[in-house]
């Protein structure tokens, strides 16, 4: 059995669809029409400011572009876990027009508690956005619309720094101890006192080292990271910048609790 989804911002993107564990076994350029494409779904980290959400209009003309994913069923899963289904997002059912014709399929709206109309997306985020766009050949216009949505200003980050103090060296094991613990680039994280918007990520980041995870999440990534060298915390100068981002945020939402034994 199979379902058809419709992805309208980075999940029109093969690659970064790939990463969240969902193989297309077909794809194709779609239209929404009666909706508006925001980016005003409020990151769960601040750093990454919005991502896209698709909202009813009522201005005559108004339509989202987007890619059609025809999947199998066991794809559901993955999917409502990495679109945060049921706290961020919720599922709907929405009618799409193809040049195929009309078709019934499933998107993701945002949670009203996670929308944020002061956010904009990251130059990270838009890049990856209009890979999927162009990628899946839609309207010009529509995609020179996307190119010049304004970003959210790009921050310096110096290099990841852990707090003072004699750290233990924690083994792989420990992530699967009692209390969520985390990991990201050869650093533990404990998430039981993060705040409640980051709910959530304590049973999907819990007990897991999120490094490839993060990782694939690049606009540069193309889906074939090496997970030897990252295990052994051999990255790229930008793969490492875009960590220590990470690292800084999860600094701020967790506490440090050690590093990780290689």
């Amino acid at each position: 059995m199979a379902f058809w989804y419709f992805g309208y911002g980075s999940n029109m993107n093969l690659t970064a669809l790939r990463a969240k564990g969902v193989q297309a076994l077909a794809s194709c350029r779609a239209e929404l029409p009666g909706w508006r494409l925001r980016f005003n779904v409020e990151h769960f980290f601040r750093h990454e400011g919005g991502v896209g959400n698709v909202e009813p209009s009522a201005h005559p003309g108004d339509r989202v572009c987007g890619v059609l994913h025809r999947c199998e069923d066991e794809a559901l899963g993955p999917l409502d876990a990495t679109e945060a289904c049921g706290h961020g997002y919720h599922r709907v059912e929405v009618t799409v027009h193809t040049d195929q014709g009309q078709q019934s399929a499933l998107t993701y709206v945002g949670d009203a508690s996670f929308l944020n109309e002061a956010c904009l997306p990251t130059q990270r985020y838009l890049n990856i956005v209009l890979r999927g766009a162009e990628g899946a050949g839609l309207d010009p216009a529509y995609v020179a619309a996307l190119r010049a949505h304004p970003v959210m200003p790009a921050q310096p980050v110096a290099p990841f720094a852990p707090p003072a103090g004699d750290w233990p060296a924690l083994g792989a094991d420990a992530l699967a101890g009692p209390g969520p613990l985390t990991a990201l680039a050869g650093h533990v994280f404990d998430m039981g006192t993060a705040r409640p918007r980051h709910e959530y990520l304590k049973g999907f980041f819990g007990g897991k080292d999120m490094t490839f995870f993060h990782l694939q999440r690049m606009d540069s990534s193309d889906g074939r990271e090496d997970p030897a060298a990252v295990a052994a915390l051999r990255f790229t100068p930008a793969q490492q910048r875009y960590l220590d981002q990470y690292l800084w945020a999860y600094l701020d939402e967790y506490r440090y609790v050690g590093r990780l034994a290689r």
